[in-house]
């Protein structure tokens, strides 16, 4: 029987050309012509802007801006407009920044403007925003969100929420919202923590209450431990400790002086 077949292509010094290439070292090599360089993608940037200077960019161009919505909405819609995905990281870590340098006001436009945007719906934005509403001393909106956030999360609701919201009827000396957050406390079955049985304790003492002091004083007793976590790791400390480390340091601070 005769077989059929293509004989190989013969160059001028002898050697046959192979069939299909051959890859030396990350090139291609050709046939006759030799390694070819494989060139980076044009789609494919090599110089990456982290989260940190990103967040340091979007406060920088919010900062100077008026307090006018509109105006502030539309730099933030500009700032992502050519982000395939919500930049979440970043507006967090924006809005960390502008809340160690006391912007609330920023802090309520951007977090309102997140959750527009459907995104960042979380505790830790919900008690952000509360904070800043009331460091900003808007105080009938601190309520309505107060009201929507317990209504919606009646038995999941964290302790610092009723701290925060009795702190401020405490400094605004409103009395009666404070004994209604904490009756909600008890019905809910949240223990108060010792900050939130100091304040009902000296509100009850210039109320002349000392039947409720003495009865709040023995439900709730100081506790003899706390925990700390030093060094990353959850440490178990007794209170009297604790205590004497305060007072020594404020002697110390008293001497220096």
């Amino acid at each position: 029987m005769l077989a059929l077949g293509y004989a190989p292509s013969i160059l001028p010094g002898g050697s046959a050309l192979s069939n299909h290439p051959r890859s030396i070292s990350g090139f291609v090599v050709c046939g006759a012509r030799g390694p070819r360089p494989r060139f980076p993608r044009v789609w494919k940037t090599r110089k990456r802007i982290g989260t940190i200077s990103k967040s340091q960019k979007l406060v920088e161009c919010i900062k100077e801006l008026s307090n006018v919505k509109e105006e502030v909405y539309g730099a933030l819609d500009s700032f992502i407009a050519w982000e395939l995905e919500f930049p979440l990281i970043v507006v967090k870590k924006a809005l960390k920044r502008l809340e160690t340098e006391k912007e609330w006001k920023r802090i309520i436009q951007v977090i309102k403007w997140m959750f527009s945007k459907g995104q960042g719906k979380t505790m830790g934005s919900y008690y952000t925003l509360l904070n800043a509403l009331a460091e900003d001393g808007r105080l009938e909106e601190v309520e309505e969100l107060w009201m929507k956030i317990f209504s919606e999360n009646l038995e999941s609701l964290p302790r610092v929420f009723f701290v925060k919201m009795i702190s401020i009827y405490y400094n605004k000396g409103m009395h009666e919202k404070m004994f209604e957050v904490f009756a909600d406390m008890e019905e809910l079955g949240v223990r108060p923590d010792v900050s939130i049985v100091r304040m009902l304790g000296d509100v009850f003492q210039k109320l002349g209450m000392l039947d409720k002091y003495d009865k709040l004083k023995n439900k709730y007793p100081p506790p003899t431990w706390e925990y700390r976590y030093i060094k990353g790791k959850r440490v178990r400390i007794r209170v009297n400790q604790l205590q004497g480390s305060n007072v020594e340091a404020r002697t110390s601070s008293e001497n220096m002086e």
